[in-house]
This record gives C-alpha cells, structure tokens and sequence, in this order.
C-alpha cells in the first residue's frame, strides 16, 4: 500500500481514515475490472446508459473517499427521490473520512456530516443487527449513469446508489458542460467542466471517453 492511499486507524474507535489522493494512489493502487456500458430506460422513457459497479465495500469506500477528498469543489450530491431532490454542494474538503462497521463517514467539523452505509453494517458483536435489517441497509447496486436526450446525444453525468430494497443511498451528480458553477442553465456549453466524469469513469470502470459527451446540445434539445 502506498503513502498516498494510507489507511491509518483512529484511536477512539474501530474506524479506518481513508485518503486517497487522485494523482497517484486514487488512480494507480486499485484494478478494477472492465465495466461493460449498458443501455436502460427510465420511467419518464428516456434513455441511459449505466456501468454497473462491484458492491465491495472497500472499493465503494474508495470511490466516495476520492469524491468527497479530491472533487469536493466540483459535485452535487444528495438522493434523488419520488417527490423530492437534493442537490447539494460539499462546504468544503472534509475533516475526516472513515469507515467502520460498514458504513462511510464523510465529516465537516461543525458544518455537518452524513453516514452512508457501503458494506454490510452487521452492527455490535454484541448485538448483531437482524438478517432482514442488513440486506435493507446494505448496497444493492450502484453505478455510474449518462443520461440521453430524445437525440440519444449525452445530457447528465453522474454516480448513484440504492440499498437492498432499490430505494435512493445517494447521487453524485457531476459537472455539466451546460450548468455553470452558480447553478444557471447555459446554451454556450463549458466542454472543461466533463474533467471530473472523463477522470473518474475511466479510473474505476476501465472504461475511456468515447468521444461522444461532447456532442451533447444541453437541455434546450431534451
């Protein structure tokens, strides 16, 4: 294991700090099979193609701790639910990141934290949580999606995952060429802002840039 990717344990608990650092170990210290693109359709008809990503919970530790460490100035995160969506912008690069028990920590100091469960969260020796509670609790898929206008021509770019029971964990939505950082729609597309997407696709998923996100007309053409 390299000094850039160290696990080092906290004292007050059986937690793991994660570090990963996106020039060299986030991008070198894991192999990741080849995802293979697959074309869905959503309920409103639309088109995405989806690579669907391993459920391990030390590789999902590590894309979310590479997320939050290293583009925290760049997503919006939050579930996306029936009825309600929570797009949400990092305050900053976290204070600490850990994982214990199954379950991710990304902390903020005093402007926040969340909890997000990556493995199986069997709980306390003790007191192990219930067979039905865990398969609810645990991932039960996550993968990386582009989203199609009516054209079949790229529209959004991002990461989410769903527990057990399919219902939303978290999205990570990435910067779109025409969505500008104060969250205003553009018809002059930023092609530098699909950075974050043609980086982490290709790190965790083997897959490279096919050429074809560029030719994305915005949401004036959905």
């Amino acid at each position: 294991m390299s000094a850039s990717e160290t696990l080092t344990a906290a004292p007050a608990q059986s937690a793991r700090e994660l570090n990963v650092d996106k020039q060299a170990g986030g991008r070198l210290a894991m192999q990741v099979p080849y995802i293979e693109k697959r074309a869905t359709q959503t309920d409103d008809g639309r088109t995405e193609e989806v690579w669907p990503f391993p459920l391990e919970e030390e590789l999902l530790a590590r894309l979310f701790t590479d997320v939050f460490e290293n583009y925290h100035d760049r997503v919006v995160f939050g579930p996306l639910i029936p009825g309600a969506a929570y797009e949400l912008k990092p305050p900053g690069k976290p204070v600490s990141v850990n994982l214990s028990g199954g379950y991710l920590t990304v902390h903020w100091g005093t402007r926040g934290h969340f909890h997000l469960c990556v493995g199986g969260a069997a709980g306390p020796a003790d007191n192990p949580h219930p067979p039905a509670v865990i398969a609810h609790r645990q991932p039960g898929r996550a993968e990386f999606y582009r989203r199609l206008d009516r054209a079949g021509l790229p529209l959004s770019w991002g990461f989410r995952m769903f527990n057990g029971r399919g219902e939303p964990q978290i999205t990570l939505i990435f910067p779109n060429p025409y969505v500008t950082d104060d969250d205003k729609v553009t018809t002059t597309p930023d092609w530098t802002r699909l950075t974050t997407w043609k980086e982490l696709l290709p790190r965790y998923t083997g897959n490279e840039p096919d050429g074809l996100d560029e030719k994305g007309r915005g949401f004036r053409s959905t």
